[in-house]
């Protein structure tokens, strides 16, 4: 009982730096009334990235240890279009990159044998359950993925349209996964998101609107 606290408690302090991104861009966007990306929200987001990473890892869930990979490195690569990314001493910056890498191979070694079925594997998870988990996290990584090509066209770290789009799409299948998995630390991180995902979606529906007045 007490392992499992332990592993909520990592859970939820990975949601936390979650949370807090999401709420300092949140305020940033209320302030100049568009969707601003500060700096700290990709700080924030490699930290939490990685403990959730690790929550995957000691979860024995492959669907949030994939979601988290791919999302890692995509806040890394925004960083650096933000010109932030060399304001970090090497070595640190090496280390943020390996350690991901690292504790996959970790998790994939069995017995002196590199064994990737160990990463897909959990007897406490229907085959159809991975599959909703894995469909939900690759559904919801694909924000960062489609904001990181459009990001890399305009030459400038910025969180589009699409991205919150897809962010509410995937906040919905990751709350229907976290309810037949039990995960509560899954299920109350998304409610919360949603709320927020919808009002950024407001705010470039509003800047649109205005922008089509003023052409007019």
């Amino acid at each position: 009982m007490n392992d499992l606290i332990y592993l909520y408690s990592l859970g939820f302090l990975a949601q936390f730096f979650f949370s807090s991104r999401v709420i300092i861009q949140w305020f940033y966007s209320e302030r100049e009334a568009k969707v601003i990306t500060p700096t700290i929200y990709w700080i924030l987001s490699i930290i939490g990235s990685l403990l959730f990473f690790v929550y995957g890892y000691f979860r024995d869930d492959f669907a949030i240890m994939l979601g988290q990979f791919i999302g890692y490195y995509i806040y890394i690569r925004n960083l650096q279009l933000q010109k932030k990314w060399t304001d970090y001493n090497i070595v640190i910056r090496r280390i943020i990159i390996l350690l991901p890498i690292l504790i996959c191979i970790e998790r994939a070694w069995n017995s002196n044998f590199f064994d990737l079925e160990s990463l897909f594997y959990n007897p406490d998870i229907p085959q159809w359950l991975l599959y909703l988990g894995i469909i939900s996290q690759i559904t919801f990584t694909f924000r960062y993925i489609y904001q990181w090509m459009s990001s890399e066209i305009s030459k400038k770290s910025h969180l589009p349209l699409g991205f919150w789009a897809i962010s509410i799409l995937g906040a919905i299948l990751i709350i229907t996964y976290s309810i037949f998995r039990e995960d509560p630390v899954l299920f109350f991180s998304h409610i919360a998101g949603i709320i927020i995902y919808s009002r950024n979606i407001y705010f470039i529906y509003m800047r649109i609107n205005i922008l089509i007045y003023l052409m007019i």
